[in-house]
C-alpha cells in the first residue's frame, strides 16, 4: 500500500495564541488511536513555532542558516503525519477528518504527498 506525507500548515500569525485547547488536543488524541488502529498512521507529531527553527539554505556552493521566525512565510509547516492508504482517496478522507478536528477557530490546511518508494 502507498505511503503519504501530509504536512499541517498553519499561519501562526493568525492562530489561536494560547494554541491546541484540551479539547482539541482531546479530539486529535481520539483521532490518532482510531488511525492507528485502522493501520493507516504510521507517525505523527507537531512540530514548534518557526521562531525556535532555523532554515538552511545552499546555493552557489554555499550554505546560509537563518533563526526563525520566517517571516516571510505566510504559511508554516506545523505538524505531520505519514499514512498508509489503499489509495489517494482513502488519505484524503483521513485528512479531511484530521483537519476537522481543529474546530472553526482554526484554519489549517494539510498539504498530501505521496512518498516515493524504491
Amino acid at each position: 500500500m502507498p505511503r503519504y506525507l501530509t504536512m499541517v500548515r498553519i499561519d501562526e500569525r493568525n492562530a489561536p495564541a494560547e494554541g491546541p485547547s484540551d479539547e482539541l488536543m482531546q479530539r486529535m488524541g481520539e483521532l490518532i488511536e482510531e488511525m492507528t488502529k485502522a493501520g493507516v498512521l504510521l507517525d505523527t507529531a507537531g512540530l514548534t513555532p518557526s521562531a525556535q527553527g532555523k532554515r538552511v539554505h545552499y546555493a552557489k556552493g554555499d550554505i546560509t542558516v537563518t533563526d526563525g521566525p520566517f517571516t516571510e512565510t505566510k504559511e508554516v509547516v506545523g505538524g505531520y503525519a505519514i499514512i498508509q492508504a489503499k489509495d489517494e482517496a482513502e488519505v484524503l478522507e483521513w485528512t479531511k477528518r484530521f483537519l476537522r478536528v481543529h474546530g472553526e477557530q482554526w484554519t489549517v490546511t494539510s498539504e498530501v504527498r505521496e512518498i516515493m518508494e524504491g
